[in-house]
């Protein structure tokens, strides 16, 4: 029998234990066991999938972005949740801001999150880039919460909500998730508003490297997206990982954040 599937995962909050746990369980028995180890940090997750200490690695988009790059293209993305294919970069401000656009903008101060953030720092400053802002047209606070996270923790994202609030900041950029919890808050005052929303774009996957066989990497696949939301015990794993469903990739969703990458000279190595 081969070897179980050895999956990595960054230890972002406690409950990323009980979740691979379940999805270990879920594999235990069939023909693609698994086993997983976690990380602190999505860099040493990265080096460990590229140099063979792990099979498969679950990956923000910014990881898989400086995967293909330290890789040159030698690896794949497997598969990825449903809620990964519809992800958004969302601007906010105080309720009664005059703010109505991205290009309103100008010569106000936008709060991001950590510079590693994806969602609340490197594609904001490409949608302001392609609003034809540049930082000598926006003040742009940088908050470094949770670096080596890529803002998986959303505490940047609050930390630059709370720059707003305490007017420090005439907007922030969070990710669509942070927003949609934040709405789902019956603590949190109606004290903001969504004055701008990015095109939507591809968040997590997981990633193997080309040298990883398909005899090996398809059979985990394929049972993973059977994973089903009618299932009680397989929908309390969905529930907790943020999804309904698995999904085949959609590589052309990481087109503005290679973009962004390049333009920004965003090392592929930190």
């Amino acid at each position: 029998m081969a070897e179980p599937l050895l999956v990595g995962a960054v230890a972002y909050t406690p409950n990323v234990v009980p979740i691979w746990e379940g999805i270990r369980e879920y594999f235990a028995g069939t023909e693609a066991e698994m086993d997983f180890v976690l990380f602190s940090n999505y860099g040493r997750q990265v080096d460990a999938l590229i140099d063979g200490t792990i099979d498969v690695a679950w990956n923000t988009n910014l990881a898989w972005v400086r995967t293909v790059l330290q890789t040159e293209g030698a690896c794949r993305a497997l598969a990825m949740r449903d809620t990964d294919l519809t992800f958004a970069t969302v601007f906010v401000a105080r309720a009664g801001s005059s703010l109505r656009d991205i290009g309103d903008l100008a010569g106000r101060r936008l709060a991001l999150g950590s510079r590693d953030s994806a969602q609340a720092a490197i594609l904001p400053v490409h949608f302001l880039h392609q609003a034809g802002l540049g930082e000598d047209d926006v003040e742009l606070l940088r908050i470094d919460s949770d670096l080596g996270k890529h803002g998986d923790t959303g505490r940047s994202e609050l930390d630059a909500i709370r720059a707003v609030l305490d007017e420090q900041a005439d907007a922030a950029a969070i990710g669509v998730t942070t927003w949609e919890a934040i709405g789902r808050d019956e603590l949190m005052p109606d004290a903001l508003t969504e004055f701008w929303r990015s095109p939507m774009y591809c968040h997590c996957n997981f990633t193997a490297l080309d040298a990883l066989p398909a005899e090996r990497s398809d059979p985990w696949v394929d049972h993973l997206l059977r994973m089903s939301w009618d299932d009680p015990e397989q929908r309390r794993i969905l529930e907790m990982e943020g999804l309904r469903r698995w999904m085949r990739p959609n590589l052309d969703g990481y087109a503005s954040l290679f973009e962004a990458v390049k333009q920004q000279e965003i090392p592929a190595r930190w």
